[in-house]
């Protein structure tokens, strides 16, 4: 059949689209099953045995038939087969994928072309395009510092974590019970940096540096309700910039001064930012500036350096309520300014208010200390606009990358680091001295401030001789940071660019013992870090590699099964698409280095978003969000500075849905926005009459609404045209959340429809992995009456945006976390055009197969006007609650027995559990979780009938671990084989075992602990009995 059906597509390519891409043919069927895409030019499709298509991949070139196209991606990434597809289409009554699409997507809204883009690349070749590109990236020695450094990453953590499925494949561990690796990885994370800054708490992560000290702003204006907030003028620049712009839209008045000409005495000051060491290397004293602001009631917040704190005195022993930084030289590459993991942490007074995920001890079901995500009651999905923020993702993948680099190198390796850059400094701050230049401070870490003795530009060509950045300053004055990889030879170039004819090694000698710098000081660190068992156990290749690995496996990824997390799009993340970031091109890019040596990573940027602009029918993008949530704080934000441009910053009202994510409150909060809340009709689309009375209440002042699409009831709303329209007619702007786009590539665009603005979720989307919660991406895209607004940076000049009418700065880097952007490039050169298109309609597809088969066993909440569900369908289980006493957690603990990952808990609608498959699923996973679910209704059943006990039973018991089932004693009501093997495919081979049983999380909130626990909860048995004795 298949070269029957290939046949047939070389005929009607001929006779029917002269025009139709040829470059390839492949060597499998190249029917996509139903594509609703148009043929170019006609509107005509071609069924080839009973199968409707119009996506014909076929050549009149003889060469093209005798020498077929080799592989093709789109067949690798999407999941079912042509078969499957037929049987799927069978189930749910249907001749085609084109009448399914017809009778999902509204007819008004569907795009009637086809997208324009290149012809897809295979895996060799997609790798051999991104080599070249990645070619014009010039990987010079950058010593611009400001917060990126340069660092060995240890390969045995690049090769064994980060290019490993098994940890960048998993979700952010919400289901504890099969996440305890990650958890305890990010644990230690917790600890190292409370251990090393002298906190009493840390979070699990957040986005950068800038974003971090932005929260703490915030934090502190939550705190104390005061309007106006300090910085240090000596902070870095981007810093500065992000927690201006931060302010700005909350009504906070930030103002720069130095530390002296802070006055505190009129109790308006909500907190004071300072960096320490310096942006220009200064190592002082705050401990004044410190006791000034809290006799104030202000809050002192501390920016600073991890490895300087190594031998520097802690912040946490000088006062300062909020420590914060990045943990990017902690083993993770430059990655022309990320992701990197910042670091977030506070004294015990504030644990509370503190933003973003935190991980905290527990204990489970039969008593054993556990870990799990802690006070999530603070956090945007559960809070919404009165949550401490709108962050969701952290960037737990860097974190546990700098958590491990923690553990295999431990407190002697980490003072040995620093200690090493610290010497370094010292020599060249000898050599620059003796060339006759004048260093700016005598007391610094790694970083020089220098006026030089020379012309400037005399010692600039000279680095560019060698190779080598600099930071500069202004006339006759540069700056040097110097970090973990520099060596002798390094630093021979550096003292021969700045004019000095000695060597390191003569400098060295001469100095002796006599320079001590921080280590003579009152500066350096007396107190001790990192004591734990578990920053001192690992230091060997052999003991590290099998401690990651030991973690690995006790949690739940992509590797193992399906992942059905609806609006989280859990998709495939090829290893061609991943296989780049690593690059040394890729990986190796200081983000403030010169715009030509970046070359390869601008093409890329236009590139991407010109396929982005196609794919959304936006005009421009910006790359600066490096998250979903930080996407959307950026695209309300451009609205308000829009507003304001046009003398309308009365303006402040926006519209939300009930449905919409919980983000979106948050993010309209933190804009300046004032949330109205749009009810939503039994089908789970907008009240129309609501949102007219709600408009038409609020037209003098409505800035916009944020409307999810389809929504996240999983249906694509028939009046989205209407909704947007009567925006627009009342003065407003419509954002549109892009975390839903998996339904609509392809079949249509929000910027045709009617929308102005979304972030688009790259991590969902265009598979960039979640990495067990971040890293994420979120550009925005706009229309052209926005773009003016969009993000700028105030380091590196950008083409998209203007300083004078730009939004401001949203992130630390100019193009956010750049060095995963090769991933999204890369799956849409693979997939192509018509690809892409194939993958939105199996997604919807598979979801509405899915829907079919449990719809007899359990309530499917909200369908579309015609029965279907759009990518994602919400299962009801909130009867079974007064039947069975059986809520959603317990379906979703007992899942885990299955060997899945649960669905979306409770969300959006309490009590139920939304279900996303993705395009990248076959029919047989979706069976297997289908089959699951149909064996936990009979379960439900039993219960109700009362064959089951109805508070000792498989579901109230769940999960069961392996240390419960092979537990000397079984004293309930059910057999342990019933227990853990409850289907034929799941089987002891091949089972994946939850490691502990049911968390305490009510025990866990009310007991916080949030570092490593201590030495004593590891002890056997028989060592307690040893010391008792």
């Amino acid at each position: 059949m298949q070269s029957c059906a290939k046949s047939w597509g070389i005929l009607f390519a001929k006779s029917v689209n002269s025009h139709a891409p040829c470059r390839h043919i492949s060597g499998k069927s190249r029917i996509f099953g139903k594509l609703q895409t148009r043929i170019q030019n006609r509107n005509a499709f071609v069924t080839v045995w009973g199968l409707q298509t119009s996506a014909v991949y076929a050549s009149s070139r003889q060469i093209d038939r005798i020498l077929p196209r080799h592989d093709d991606f789109a067949e690798r990434h999407i999941g079912p087969g042509e078969r499957e597809k037929r049987e799927m289409l069978d189930v749910l009554g249907l001749e085609s994928i084109a009448q399914l699409i017809e009778d999902t997507v509204p007819e008004s809204i569907r795009i009637q072309r086809s997208m324009k883009m290149d012809d897809p690349l295979c895996e060799n070749e997609v790798l051999e395009h991104l080599q070249k590109i990645a070619s014009k990236n010039k990987v010079w020695r950058s010593y611009i510092g400001m917060g990126y450094y340069n660092c060995s990453v240890p390969p045995v953590i690049q090769r064994n974590l980060l290019e490993n499925s098994g940890w960048v494949t998993q979700y952010t561990p919400y289901q504890p019970e099969v996440a305890q690796g990650r958890l305890e990885s990010l644990l230690n994370y917790q600890t190292m940096i409370c251990d090393i800054t002298g906190m009493a708490v840390a979070n699990a992560s957040l986005l950068d540096e800038a974003t971090a000290a932005a929260e703490a702003m915030q934090l502190c204006h939550r705190q104390n309700k005061r309007r106006t907030f300090y910085i240090d003028s000596r902070c870095h620049p981007q810093t500065i910039a992000v927690v201006q712009t931060r302010a700005n839209y909350i009504g906070v008045k930030t103002v720069l001064k130095l530390p002296h000409e802070m006055d505190f005495s009129g109790k308006d000051v909500s907190g004071v930012l300072f960096q320490y060491p310096d942006t220009d290397g200064r190592v002082e004293d705050f401990t004044a500036l410190v006791d000034r602001a809290h006799k104030g009631g202000a809050l002192a917040c501390c920016a600073t350096d991890l490895l300087a704190l190594c031998v520097l005195r802690p912040p946490g022993e000088f006062g300062v309520d909020i420590a914060l930084g990045s943990s990017q030289r902690f083993g993770v590459p430059l990655c022309y300014g990320g992701p990197h993991a910042a670091f977030f942490s506070v004294k015990e007074n504030l644990v509370r208010m503190m933003p973003g995920r935190m991980v905290g001890v527990t204990r489970d079901a039969a008593g054993k200390e556990v870990y799990r995500l802690a006070l999530q009651t603070r956090e945007q999905h559960i809070r919404r606009d009165k949550a401490t923020s709108n962050i969701c993702t952290a960037q737990a993948l860097l974190a546990n990358m700098a958590a491990m680099f923690g553990v295999y190198h431990g407190p002697q390796g980490l003072k040995h680091i620093a200690e090493r850059t610290h010497n370094a400094a010292l020599i060249l701050a000898e050599g620059l001295k003796r060339a006759g230049h004048r260093l700016h401070s005598e007391m610094f870490f790694d970083t020089l401030k220098v006026g030089c003795s020379v012309a400037a530009k005399d010692i600039l060509e000279r680095a560019v001789q060698r190779e080598i950045n600099l930071r500069v300053y202004s006339e006759g004055v540069l700056g040097v940071s110097l970090d973990e990889t520099v060596m002798e030879r390094d630093l021979d170039d550096l003292l021969w660019v700045f004019g000095c004819e000695s060597s390191a090694e003569l400098i060295a000698e001469k100095m002796g013992e006599r320079v001590k710098g921080i280590m003579g000081s009152p500066f350096k660190r007396t107190s001790k870090y990192l004591i734990h068992t578990v920053f001192n156990s690992y230091h060997s290749e052999t003991n590290i590699v099998r401690y990651m690995k030991r973690l690995e496996n006790k949690d739940i990824s992509l590797v193992h099964s399906m992942i059905p997390l609806g609006s989280c799009t859990m998709k495939l993340n090829s290893s061609s698409e991943l296989m780049p970031i690593t690059w040394k091109e890729f990986a190796n890019l200081h983000p403030f280095c010169p715009l030509d040596q970046a070359e390869g990573y601008q093409q890329l940027f236009r590139q991407l978003e010109k396929d982005l602009c196609e794919v959304t029918g936006y005009d421009k993008i910006s790359f600066q969000p490096n998250s979903g949530a930080q996407g959307e704080y950026a695209g309300l934000a451009a609205i308000k500075a829009y507003l304001n441009s046009k003398g309308e910053a009365h303006r402040t009202v926006c519209l939300i849905p009930k449905s919409a994510h919980g983000t979106n409150p948050a993010s309209a909060q933190m804009a300046g926005m004032k949330v109205q809340v749009v009810e939503v009709d039994k089908d789970g689309n907008i009240d129309m009459a609501n949102l007219k009375a709600l408009v038409d209440k609020h037209k003098a002042n409505l800035a916009a609404m944020m409307i999810t699409y389809p929504s996240t009831f999983g249906v694509f709303e028939e009046s989205i045209g209407d909704v947007c329209n009567l925006i627009h007619q009342n003065g407003g702007q419509v954002y549109l959340d892009g975390a839903n786009m998996n339904a609509q590539v392809g079949l249509c665009r929000p910027g045709d429809y009617g929308s102005d603005v979304s972030h688009l979720n790259l991590h969902k989307t265009f598979c960039i992995p979640h990495g067990g919660g971040g890293p994420g991406m979120g550009p925005i895209g706009v229309k052209e009456h926005l773009a003016p607004f969009l993000p700028s940076h105030p380091v590196v000049l950008m083409s998209a945006g203007n300083m004078s009418s730009s939004l401001g700065t949203i992130s630390a880097a100019p193009w956010g976390s750049s060095a995963i952007l090769p991933i999204s490039w890369a799956y849409i050169k693979m997939m192509g055009a018509k690809g892409l298109v194939h993958a939105t309609e199996v997604a919807i597809l598979n979801a509405n197969y899915m829907a079919k088969r449990l719809e007899s066993h359990y309530k499917i909440l909200f369908k579309g006007r015609k029965g279907f569900c759009a990518h994602e369908f919400i299962l009801d289980v909130r009867p079974f609650k007064k039947s069975a006493n059986i809520e959603a957690v317990d379906v979703a603990k007992r899942l885990q027995d299955y060997g899945f990952h649960a669905p979306t808990m409770s969300w959006p609608v309490a009590g139920t559990l939304m279900i996303e498959p993705t395009e990248s699923e076959d029919k047989a996973e979706m069976d297997r979780f289908c089959d699951s679910l149909m064996g936990i209704r009979q379960e439900i059943a039993d219960i109700e009938e009362g064959r089951m006990d109805a508070r000792i039973n498989p579901l109230k018991m769940a999960p069961h671990s392996l240390a419960s089932i092979t537990s000397s004693t079984w004293d309930r009501p059910y057999s342990r084989e019933y227990a853990a093997f409850p289907l034929p495919f799941v089987r002891p081979e091949t089972k994946f075992w939850p490691s502990i049983s049911r968390i305490d999380d009510i025990y866990g909130d009310q007991h916080l602990v949030c570092t490593c626990p201590p030495m004593d909860v590891y002890e056997s048995p028989y060592e307690e009995k040893r010391a008792s004795s």
